[in-house]
């Protein structure tokens, strides 16, 4: 066993960088906790104090033409070059997968839209609805509460001349509705404003300002006709089902990769879709209503002379294509088309009767007493 220290200082004396590089590996070695000197040093070696023995001069190695192509190196993948994922793209309508989530989802929905149509009573259409009545009912308790709330201290008192006007008017088409399971409230506001309404669930608000139009208990006639039969057609569930469908289209659209905002913007949205869908529900209940006070037997005449005098009341009109409702010259238009079915149905009511005259005055004392 030789030891690199007496080798290194005997046979090469002349390198001091390297003896100071082998003096300061000893000297980490000799520092270490554990050091045994004779075992450690034994196991040293100094390549650096070794030449490397010269390899003799290389020659360049040079090919013929011939074994140039015999030996040159093949790549291992002859395919097509590799291109851009972009490029190799196909449109979504060529997809499989497109084709079957579409025609997956056209089924569900087409069969869940067939399974929930139903007629509208009395004008006979066919919509879309998927709301219950409960549930109707139970979004309108809210709108009740703040409407109570606004209105509360002006809603006249159930004895006063002008609510028992409204509630005999309303009570006589309530009976021709086949409605009278339905907890039914009729309210008076006293307010200017020339408007009544309804909310699900048969709560009628009435204000007094649209007292002077009506002028009758037939023209009250055609307005609570109106109002009772927004309920009967349960306007309120159907435009809530229509938000559904527009809803399911446009993520329709999303899917398919095209912007629905192009379609269903505000401006579209409003005056292209739901101010159309109003107005249709609006006139339904026009042609609803003045069958209704038909067959409870006031004269269906009185409702186009309301709109007539609504009209004459003054105030600028809204254009119809930015309003909700139909204009008040369309709206009498209508009703006149209409108005020889609302006569024939009235002829056909027992409306002549000495019976009923005498029901009418046993039901107002019982009402009083």
């Amino acid at each position: 066993m030789v030891y690199a220290g007496s080798r290194y200082k005997n046979s090469n004396p002349a390198r001091p960088k390297e003896w100071s590089l082998y003096m300061s590996s000893l000297w980490l070695l000799v520092s270490r906790r554990g050091f045994h000197p004779k075992a450690s040093l034994a196991f040293i070696t100094s390549p650096f104090t070794q030449r490397l023995p010269r390899l003799p001069p290389t020659r360049p190695f040079t090919c013929t033409p011939k074994q140039n192509a015999q030996y040159q190196i093949q790549p291992r993948f002859t395919g097509p070059k590799y291109q851009r994922f972009s490029q190799n793209k196909i449109p979504f309508y060529q997809s499989k997968r497109f084709w079957v989530t579409t025609g997956t989802g056209t089924v569900l929905f087409g069969g869940y839209y067939v399974t929930h149509l139903e007629t509208v009573p009395i004008s006979g259409r066919t919509r879309f609805m998927d709301i219950t009545p409960r549930q109707e009912e139970a979004m309108a308790k809210q709108a009740y509460a703040e409407i109570m709330s606004q209105y509360g201290n002006r809603i006249l008192p159930p004895n006063h001349r002008l609510s028992i006007f409204v509630s005999n008017v309303a009570k006589r088409i309530v009976q021709v509705s086949g409605m009278d399971d339905l907890k039914w409230e009729f309210h008076v506001i006293e307010s200017p404003e020339k408007n009544a309404f309804v909310l699900p669930g048969g709560k009628v608000f009435v204000f007094t300002g649209i007292i002077p139009i009506v002028q009758n208990e037939d023209g009250m006639a055609a307005v609570l006709g109106h109002e009772i039969a927004h309920q009967l057609a349960r306007h309120s569930g159907e435009k809530l089902s229509f938000a559904k469908i527009l809803f399911v289209l446009q993520i329709t659209l999303s899917l398919l990769g095209i912007d629905p905002s192009f379609i269903f913007n505000q401006l579209m949205l409003n005056f292209g879709i739901m101010m159309p869908f109003s107005r249709k529900c609006e006139t339904e209940a026009d042609s609803i209503g003045l069958q209704l006070m038909a067959q409870a037997c006031f004269d269906p005449h009185e409702a186009t002379r309301v709109w007539q005098r609504m009209e004459a009341s003054g105030g600028k009109e809204v254009p119809q294509f930015a309003s909700t409702h139909p204009s008040h010259k369309n709206r009498v238009q209508r009703l006149e088309k209409e108005l020889p079915k609302a006569l024939s149905i009235r002829s056909s009511s027992d409306c002549s009767t000495e019976m009923r005259d005498y029901a009418e005055m046993f039901n107002q004392v019982w009402t009083r007493w």
